[in-house]
Parts: structure tokens; sequence; C-alpha cells
């Protein structure tokens, strides 16, 4: 399975890296081929100062080795070894009017000291976040993922994208990331899902990010805006990167794994600004927005 699924990723990023530089019509991904000294390594492909993406990576990662002690303590097992594979990407685009993207399809692996598997695991999803409230983009970016959790589940859209609002949340701010998609973690094979289902699951959904995200990129690309909606794309960037660094899990993995920290990181956003005690005006499109965020909402 891991290397079933490694070829997978690999050929998916391979998909997703060209057509966005279509998309952007300027900027090339550049790639960095790294080692992990522990064992494994990873492709990085970051773009940077296009037309359209102002920053964004898709990387794809392979690591292995002895778990270390801190996640032998968070997983409740002794002394193991471990794989891990994915991909990851984030995009920020330049205009306020275009949302960031999120979207992460990684499988697990742990192991005794034989060798023999004793736990193996699929996780990942898709997740919008605006900066300006496009309902219809909303619905088109949630239609898209529900379409590819239906075959295999007629539960399984409601029950990840419940999931995604749970996970996706800034409990300091007691408001959402953005308008959620789909989260899943430790789908596990048993008497109803094999592993062998999950995977045809999760690259399905993987398959289906391009027709989710790139449309509403395209109608939203070359609209106006002014200095003042920068300015606030900015400030929801603060909460953006909040979330990182207070909440998210695969960073926390990722620094307790003696990750690479420019791989990690690189779902930063360039440009991001703190302003105290900021409020937007009632009834403004920001305001609509945050609404939104404070209360999630299904859109299909």
């Amino acid at each position: 399975m891991k290397e079933r699924f490694y070829r997978y990723i690999q050929d998916l990023q391979d998909r997703i890296t060209s057509r966005l530089e279509e998309v952007d019509g300027k900027a090339k991904f550049q790639e960095d081929i790294w080692k992990r000294e522990e064992g494994g390594g990873g492709r990085t492909r970051v773009i940077e100062n296009g037309a359209v993406f102002e920053k964004g990576g898709v990387n794809i990662s392979a690591v292995y080795g002895p778990l270390a002690p801190a996640m032998q303590k968070y997983f409740k097992v002794g002394d193991v070894d471990f794989f891990a594979c994915g991909l990851s990407l984030v995009l920020h685009p330049k205009n306020p009017m275009v949302p960031t993207v999120h979207a992460n399809w990684r499988y697990f692996e742990m192991y005794d000291k034989d060798g023999t598997v004793i736990d193996q695991w699929f996780g990942g999803g898709q997740d919008l976040t605006p900066y300006y409230l496009f309902e219809e983009d909303a619905r088109h970016f949630h239609k898209v993922s529900k379409t590819a959790c239906t075959p295999h589940g007629f539960s399984l859209y409601t029950d990840f994208k419940q999931k995604c609002d749970e996970y996706f949340w800034n409990s300091h701010r007691e408001e959402a990331r953005g308008i959620g998609g789909l989260f899943f973690d430790y789908l596990k094979g048993d008497s109803h899902m094999k592993i062998d289902d999950w995977y045809n699951f999760v690259t399905d959904v993987g398959n289906s990010f391009l027709q989710a995200y790139v449309p509403i990129v395209k109608r939203r690309k070359e609209m106006s805006y002014t200095a003042e909606n920068r300015k606030w794309q900015e400030i929801r960037r603060g909460r953006y990167v909040e979330f990182n660094l207070v909440h998210d899990k695969g960073t926390l993995f990722g620094l307790k794994t003696n990750g690479r920290i420019e791989s990690i990181l690189m779902s930063l956003p360039p440009h991001v600004q703190w302003v105290y005690d900021d409020h937007p005006e009632a009834g403004s499109e920001e305001d609509k927005l945050l609404k939104v965020l404070k209360n999630p909402k299904s859109w299909v």
C-alpha cells in the first residue's frame, strides 16, 4: 500500500502543479529535492510572486524510521518504527477575492521491530478559506467534495464536513478558519471498509481537488480590489497563521519528528497583519464573512 499511495501522490503533484502554472500564467513552481537524515525525504514545489498566486506550495514526502518518543506518547505505543507519506498543499492568492486553499492526503504505517505492520491508516481533506464570501463559490467547492465522497458511502460527506468544521476552528477566537470542506483521519480497514476501499476514497478526493478549486480562481482572479480589501485579507491571513501554529496537528507532527522546517512552514503567507481589536463595520462584506465563520453553515 505504501508504494502504491506514494506513486499516486507523485503523479497527483505533477498534475496539480502543471494546472496551477497554467492558471497563473506567469510564475513557475521551483522544485527542491530534500533528504531526511533519519530516513526518507521529499519533493517540495513552491510558487511565488505570480500573477495569481502570491505564494504557494505543493509538497510530497515519504519519511520513515523510529517513532520519536513524543509521538510514541501521542499514539500510545511503545518503541516502534513508522512510515508516513503524503501530499500537502497551500495556495495564497494575491487578489483578496480569490480564496486561500489547503489540502492534504496522507498514509501512515507503524511496525514492530520485526517489521510487521501493527497499524495503518489514511487521513487528509481539503478546505477553503475565503476573504470575501461568494456563496456560489462555497457551494461549488462543497458540491465537488460531496460528489467525490458519495460513491464510497452515503454519509461520508456529512461526517467529514462536520469534522472539518470542528477541526479548523480557532477556539481562542471562537471562529472557523474558513468555510470548511472535508477532514478525515485514522481511516482504518475494518469489516465495512477495507484499507483498499479507503485508498479508493482518498484518491477520488485528491482527484477532485482541481475541479473544486480552479473554477473559483478563474472566476475571481481578475476582479478589482482596494487597499482596504487587501488589508482585510492580511488580517484574516493572521488568523490562518494562528491556527497553523497553535492548533494544527500536522505542524505538530512535523516538528516532533524532526521534519523539514521549510516544508512545514511553507503554509504561512508572506504578508500578514495583526491589528489591535479590529472589527469590521456592521453589515459590510467583511462582516458578512465573519458571521459565517462564527456559525458554520451547510452549503449543499
